[in-house]
């Protein structure tokens, strides 16, 4: 039995490392919690090992259990880049604390249906100095989403801040822009900040979800699932391309809706640098906030062009959104200068 499952999930990996991210009915697929990438293969090596202890015990016993460890080891490391184990967390040093201190964060529709006290006075208690928010709309899953304009009241709640706005998103900074926002796609903005002596540019990244939860036995479903596929690519196409053209050091994060099992990931540039090595997490999860096991990460900091992380963490959002808080320090070439103090 142990064999037989061994090499189904054996067949199921080789498929998804195959078609992940090259074949759009795949992300359906791909939506799998990433831990059981490892949970899996884990599993079966106990199982194996369980067998052949069996097998050692007496002569009727199974047989075969050492290919079957092997099989299921091979599964280990070949599926363990498509678990988000944060493997660098074993032997983490903790970063530099000066620097930049920026929070991303996907709000759920903007406070929908909430107290807006509570919302501001949230964002006012992270004390940052880039806010980098997402979903700067009204609306539902699966229905209408309309713009909203709140802009008097979040320039009256951080006077100290310039206000970016655009896409749906929202960037707060202390640093002055050196020009208008830019935005990247229909889902992103990049904001290119003054930082001491040179520039910044960040990167307020919101992916179009996979699907939207409805009957999967229905041919809307796949044609929904497609039409959101094909956005997503458009996405992905325009942030790189954009990254690619851009001479500054950068920042990106925000709400990628892609995990460590889904190959979409794979299409940021290789020379942006993952903060998850700066987090001290060895499972990091960031969605769903509001559940007691999280066991996605959704939410991603990538920086590139000289800008460090030194210090990254997922923090908790009291209940205001189903997304965790991303919270980091940041470095750029040279000495960063500090913030502009609060006028």
């Amino acid at each position: 039995m142990v064999g037989y499952c061994a090499g189904g999930w054996a067949v199921f990996l080789a498929l998804h490392l195959a078609l992940n991210g090259r074949w759009w009915p795949w992300l359906a697929v791909s939506l799998l919690p990433p831990v059981l990438f490892v949970a899996v293969p884990l599993a079966l090596l106990v199982a194996a090992g369980a067998a052949g202890v069996s097998g050692a015990a007496g002569a009727a016993g199974p047989a075969g259990s050492g290919p079957e460890a092997v099989l299921a080891a091979g599964c280990l490391l070949a599926g363990w880049t498509q678990s988000g184990v944060n493997w660098r967390a074993f032997g983490h040093r903790r970063g530099p604390s000066e620097g930049l201190r920026l929070v991303s964060w996907n709000t759920q529709h903007w406070n929908q249906g909430g107290d807006p006290d509570r919302f501001y006075g949230f964002l006012r208690s992270l004390g940052s100095d880039v806010y980098v928010l997402q979903e700067y709309l009204n609306g539902f899953e699966g229905g209408e989403v309309w713009d909203i304009d709140d802009e008097a009241r979040l320039r009256a709640a951080f006077p100290g801040h310039h206000l970016a706005v655009g896409n749906n998103s929202v960037t707060l900074s202390r640093f002055p822009p050196s020009g208008p926002p830019v935005p990247v796609g229909a889902c992103s903005l990049r904001v290119d900040l003054r930082v001491g002596d040179g520039l910044l540019s960040t990167y307020n990244v919101h992916i179009p979800v996979q699907l939207t939860v409805m009957n999967p036995l229905r041919p809307a479903f796949f044609r929904d699932m497609r039409r959101r596929a094909a956005a997503r690519d458009r996405e992905y196409a325009a942030l790189v391309a954009d990254l690619r053209d851009n001479p500054y050091p950068v920042l990106v994060t925000g709400d990628f809706n892609t995990s460590a099992a889904i190959g979409d990931i794979r299409r940021m540039p290789r020379s942006l640098r993952d903060a998850i090595g700066s987090c001290r997490s060895v499972l990091p999860a960031s969605w769903n906030a509001r559940a007691r096991l999280r066991l996605w990460r959704i939410d991603w900091a990538f920086t590139g062009g000289g800008a460090r992380v030194g210090a990254y963490r997922f923090r908790d959002a009291q209940g205001l959104s189903d997304h965790l808080v991303q919270e980091l320090t940041v470095t750029t070439p040279g000495a960063l200068a500090s913030a502009p103090p609060t006028s």
